[in-house]
């Protein structure tokens, strides 16, 4: 038997122990309710556009972007009358060289005749040529600043350069584009979205336009790919933002006119084609959003006549290729794949229709490039996800894109690179640098030869061909080769 004194305080360690669970259920609930309703942003205001009296546009450092401000000239070189490849895509707006020049079949036993280097910030951004003066939008990566450089196609020696301070971080390249030049204007647009206007002769800066400033466009995420238009004395521009279009006066820098945007459809790394159904004139654009055709002409200029959103990838970088019979040929990448639309004029008013669409496995895509369009046929090299026809250099048939009637073989692939039809053939870049010059039919691959131009890699930018000079780019250098025949 155990006495009183000698019990345990079981009673009283129960009342302790509810006492500590008591007081932490209420803790909780203290906490919950806290949780629940304190507001921690009570003190906080709002901050809207403006109110910090910072403009828009400005740069990273809080420095404005003054467009045209620095100026370096060199020397004054002589022109080489007819030799031009004005714009991207050259006079034609087709990749094809017209010009009667007969071209090399085959590189010398010495290798291709290089005439010049020139090393270039990282970046993509391909040259222009008009009279024997070369022209490309090129980033100074020490100076921080966009530059566009002008060089003697013959010598490459530098004229001089134009160009305006702009905080630059690398993704994949700086500089993507490539300017539009005519007799007295050249006109750029640079990776952060400022579009500059120059003289062609001497440099002397005419005027500039920040379209995140002046339309809130939304600058592409790999910076701006769109390559300008000039349309004789007017500036052709695909803002996004506010305007999907606007047309600028080169001589006086004034607009002329604007397409409004009220679907919000954003700037893409396509350029604008211009096309002309039925005697009318238009600009086609095949922005983040859509497809549209803006009247280029008449007393409706600016107006869109017609637009489509069947068909609209989140990334597009090749441009809308113009076929036969209003036709239009639309590709993308990252598995996007292709269409085809058909536009179609009856009474005065326009209307658009897919023939096809189909995703890379199925058809002719492409993810970079724009293809070529020749008597009838599309010429291009398929994405990585095509299938067995990866990487291949292939032909279709405009009326039917899904059915390969020729390419080149498992042997022969070419990643990104460019393309470009001269003199009969193709020269075709792969990305390392290694130029394929090809003869080429809807029936057939033949290769003439090939070889490596520059030890270099992402050889992406377009080529231009014009009086028997090649040029070409790698990510940091920009080479002149001689490829007129013996």
């Amino acid at each position: 038997m155990i006495s009183g004194e000698n019990r345990p305080a079981g009673g009283r360690m129960d009342r302790r122990a509810l006492f500590v669970l008591l007081a932490f259920i209420v803790l909780s609930a203290g906490i919950v309710a806290w949780w629940l309703f304190y507001d921690p942003v009570k003190d906080f205001k709002v901050s809207l556009p403006g109110m910090d009296n910072r403009k828009k546009g400005a740069a990273v450092a809080g420095k404005p972007v003054i467009i045209g401000s620095q100026f370096s000239f060199y020397k004054t070189l002589p022109d080489i009358p007819g030799t031009r490849w004005p714009r991207f895509r050259g006079s034609g707006f087709d990749n094809i060289s017209k010009e009667p020049v007969k071209l090399l079949d085959r590189w010398a036993k010495t290798g291709p005749s290089v005439l010049w280097k020139k090393t270039l910030g990282e970046g993509h951004a391909a040259p222009a040529v008009y009279d024997g003066k070369v022209y490309i939008l090129d980033y100074d990566e020490a100076d921080k600043s966009d530059q566009l450089r002008c060089f003697s196609l013959s010598s490459g020696e530098e004229m001089w350069k134009r160009g305006y301070k702009v905080h630059l971080k690398r993704n994949h390249g700086l500089s993507r584009t490539v300017p539009a030049v005519s007799a007295k204007f050249v006109l750029t647009i640079g990776p952060k979205c400022q579009v500059m206007c120059v003289d062609r002769l001497n440099g002397n800066f005419l005027w500039g336009l920040d379209l995140v400033k002046d339309y809130d466009t939304e600058i592409p995420f790999w910076f701006t790919g769109q390559c300008p238009l000039l349309d004789n004395d007017t500036a052709i521009i695909a803002p996004g933002g506010k305007a999907i279009l606007v047309a600028i006066d080169c001589n006086t820098g004034k607009k002329l006119w604007e397409t409004p945007n009220p679907k919000g459809w954003k700037m893409s790394h396509s350029s604008v084609m211009p096309m002309t159904l039925n005697g009318k004139k238009m600009y086609v654009y095949f922005a983040i959003g859509g497809i549209c055709g803006i009247s280029a002409s008449g007393t409706d200029r600016g107006k869109v006549l017609w637009e489509s959103s069947e068909f609209a990838p989140s990334v597009v970088a090749p441009s809308p290729l113009m076929l036969d019979e209003g036709k239009i040929f639309l590709t993308a990448g990252y598995g996007a794949g292709s269409a085809i639309l058909q536009v179609r004029q009856s009474e005065g008013q326009f209307t658009v229709k897919v023939l096809q669409k189909y995703k890379p496995q199925e058809g002719l895509a492409s993810e970079q490039q724009t293809p070529v369009f020749y008597n009838g046929f599309i010429f291009g090299i398929l994405p990585k996800d095509a299938g067995s026809l990866r990487n291949q250099f292939a032909c279709y048939r405009s009326g039917d894109c899904k059915t390969a009637v020729m390419s080149s073989g498992k042997t022969d692939r070419f990643g990104l690179g460019p393309y470009i039809m001269a003199d009969g053939k193709f020269f075709i870049l792969n990305d390392d640098g290694e130029m394929t010059i090809a003869k080429v039919s809807s029936k057939q691959f033949i290769v003439l030869d090939k070889a490596r131009i520059i030890d270099g890699q992402d050889s992406w930018g377009p080529i231009a061909i014009t009086g028997g000079y090649l040029l070409m780019r790698d990510s940091k250098q920009l080479v002149c080769i001689d490829v007129k025949a013996p």
